[in-house]
C-alpha cells in the first residue's frame, strides 16, 4: 500500500515540510488520470484519488480558506476521506487551489497549479448502474450494483450468479426515489420486475397484442405510470475497428403501463406501423410525453439512413389518455442526424438527448454527443464541455436538476465510465470528471463497462432474497388497451 502523509499547514513556503527545493518549472497541468484539473465537483463528493505518470514520488498541496495542506505519495495520490471532506467544507463555493510536484528520474519537477471548483449544492448520494462485459454474448458476470458517492462503497442489488444464463438491464427509478425501482429480465424466467416500498412484482408484459417486452423505461412523477417501448431488437456487426456493432429496431411502439389496474395502454399516435417509436420520457409535471421517431425501412439495408426525430403528445394522468396530436420539436429533417434516449430535467427547465449520424443504440456510436433543449424557448445546443471524441450518453438528472452522470467511452474508447458535470441556472455545463475510485488504477485492471447511471437520493434497501424468490415465482400478467 502506498505511504502518505498529510501536513496541515495554515502557511507553507516553499522548501518545507518536503515540498522540494529548486524544482524545475513544467509549464503545463500535471499528466495526471483521472484528469482533475479545473473540474467542478459537489460538496459531498468522495476522494478525487489520482495518479501522475512517470512519477516517483510526488507532493501535492491543496490551498483552502483555512491554509495549505501537502499530501506526499509515490505515482498516487490518496487522499484520507475526513481530510477531504475538511477541505470541500471550507472551499464550499469557492475553489480549491492546487500545486504539484513530481520526481522523475532524480529530478524534482512543478507543475502548473489548477483549480477545484466547489458546489455548494450536493449531488445525490447514491448512483446505480449495471456492469457487464463490454462484448456481445457474455452474460455470466454482470449485474447492478449501487455506489456511495460519499464513499468508495459499492454493494449489490442483484447479480446473475444465482441467475444462470439471464441478462438483467433498464433499471429505472422514479424521479431518484430508491423506493420504487424497476429493471427487466431476460432468459428463460424473463419479466419485468417492480419494486415499490418493499413490494416486489414480477409481471409479465408481453401481452398477446404486442408480443414484445417493455423495454426502455420512465416513471410518471405521480409514480402511477411508467411509459415503454416495446421492441424488435436485432444486432449486426461490423468488420472494422473504428465501428464494432449496430443494434437496430425492425419494429417499435410506446406503452404506458398503468400500475394500479396493471394494464398496458397506448394510441394509434405513437404505435404504428409505418413509423418506429421508442424511448419516452414524461414532462416534469407528468402532462407531456416525449419520445423518439423515425420513417421504417428495410434493414438492414437502410441501417445508416435512419435518423430519429424528438416527438411529444399530451398525457392526462387522471383519465389514462393521450392526446390527439403529435407536435415534433426536434426534426432529423433539419438536424441531418438522429436523436435517441431523451431525459427532461425534474425543474423543467431542459431536456437532454443524445445525437449521432443515425440510428437510435448511440451508445456504440463514437460520434454521439449530448445535447440541450432549452425548454422555454426550444432551443437546442451541443454540451460542447462535455463532450468528447467517444460515445457520451446514457445520461440522468439528479434531484436538484443541477448535477448530472453520463456513460462515456472517452477514457479508452471500449469501456463506458460514469462521467459526472454541473450544469448551471444559464444552460451552461463544467468540465466532467469520472466517478472517483480509491485506487487510482480501478479502471485499468476493471473488465466491466457502467451502464445507465442512475442517481437516487439514498441506498436502494430491497431485500435480494426477497427478490429472488419473486423472479423464480409465476409472473402476473397485464392487460392490453389502445385509447382513442
Amino acid at each position: 500500500m502506498d505511504k502518505i502523509w498529510i501536513l496541515a499547514l495554515s502557511a507553507c513556503l516553499t522548501g518545507c515540510s518536503g515540498i522540494p527545493e529548486n524544482s524545475a518549472e513544467r509549464n503545463i497541468v500535471p499528466p495526471m488520470f483521472p484528469d482533475i484539473t479545473d473540474v467542478t465537483v459537489p460538496v459531498n463528493i468522495a476522494p478525487l484519488n489520482f495518479r501522475i505518470s512517470a512519477a516517483e514520488k510526488t507532493v501535492v498541496s491543496f490551498e483552502d480558506g483555512s491554509g495549505k495542506h501537502i499530501l506526499k505519495g509515490s505515482d498516487k495520490i490518496k487522499i484520507p476521506g475526513k481530510t477531504w471532506r475538511k477541505m470541500l467544507e471550507r472551499s464550499a463555493g469557492k475553489e480549491l487551489i492546487v500545486t504539484l510536484w513530481s520526481k522523475e528520474k532524480g529530478s524534482w519537477y512543478k507543475y502548473l497549479p489548477f483549480k477545484i471548483f466547489v458546489k455548494e449544492e450536493p449531488i445525490d448520494r447514491y448512483l446505480v448502474y449495471r456492469r457487464i462485459a463490454p462484448g456481445y454474448e457474455s452474460w455470466s458476470d454482470m449485474g447492478i450494483y449501487q455506489r456511495d458517492l460519499e464513499s468508495f462503497s459499492e454493494s449489490t442489488i442483484i447479480d446473475n450468479r444465482l441467475l444462470p444464463g439471464n441478462c438483467m438491464n433498464c433499471h429505472s427509478f422514479n424521479h431518484n426515489n430508491p423506493d420504487q425501482m424497476m429493471f427487466h429480465l431476460r432468459g428463460n424466467i424473463g419479466a419485468t420486475m417492480l419494486v415499490r416500498n418493499g413490494v416486489i412484482e414480477k409481471l409479465n408484459t408481453k401481452t398477446k397484442e404486442i408480443g414484445l417486452n417493455c423495454v426502455y423505461p420512465y416513471w410518471h412523477p405521480s409514480g402511477s405510470f411508467i411509459a415503454f417501448s416495446v421492441n424488435s431488437i436485432s444486432q449486426v456487426f461490423h468488420s472494422t475497428r473504428e465501428k464494432r456493432i449496430e443494434v437496430m429496431d425492425s419494429k417499435s411502439d410506446i406503452v404506458v403501463f398503468d400500475i394500479n389496474s396493471d394494464k398496458l395502454i397506448t394510441s394509434k399516435l405513437i404505435s404504428t406501423e409505418e413509423s418506429l417509436e421508442t424511448f419516452p420520457v414524461f414532462s416534469a409535471d407528468g402532462k407531456t410525453l416525449y419520445f423518439c421517431t423515425a420513417k421504417k425501412m428495410a434493414l438492414p439495408d437502410n441501417y445508416d439512413r435512419i435518423k430519429y426525430s424528438l416527438c411529444s403528445i399530451a398525457f392526462d394522468a387522471s383519465s389514462g389518455t393521450f392526446g390527439k396530436t403529435v407536435d415534433t420539436l426536434v426534426s432529423s429533417n433539419t438536424t441531418g442526424k438522429s436523436i435517441s434516449f431523451p431525459r427532461t430535467s425534474h425543474d423543467g427547465r431542459y431536456l437532454m438527448f443524445t445525437m449521432a449520424e443515425y440510428g437510435n443504440f448511440s451508445i456504440w456510436h463514437r460520434d454521439a454527443d449530448l445535447w440541450l433543449l432549452n425548454m422555454a424557448d426550444g432551443q437546442i445546443k451541443p454540451l460542447q464541455s462535455v463532450n468528447s471524441t467517444e460515445s457520451d450518453s446514457y445520461h440522468s438528472w439528479s434531484s436538484g436538476s443541477h448535477w448530472f452522470v453520463f456513460a462515456s467511452r472517452r477514457s479508452d474508447g471500449l469501456y463506458t465510465r460514469p462521467y459526472f458535470a454541473w450544469i448551471g441556472d444559464n444552460g451552461e455545463t463544467t468540465k466532467p470528471f469520472m466517478l472517483p475510485q480509491e485506487n487510482p488504477d480501478f479502471y485499468d485492471y476493471c473488465l466491466h463497462s457502467f451502464n445507465v447511471p442512475e442517481l437516487v437520493t439514498g441506498k436502494v434497501t430491497a431485500d435480494g432474497r426477497k427478490m429472488l424468490r419473486t423472479i423464480g415465482s409465476e409472473a402476473k400478467s397485464v392487460t392490453f388497451e389502445v385509447k382513442e
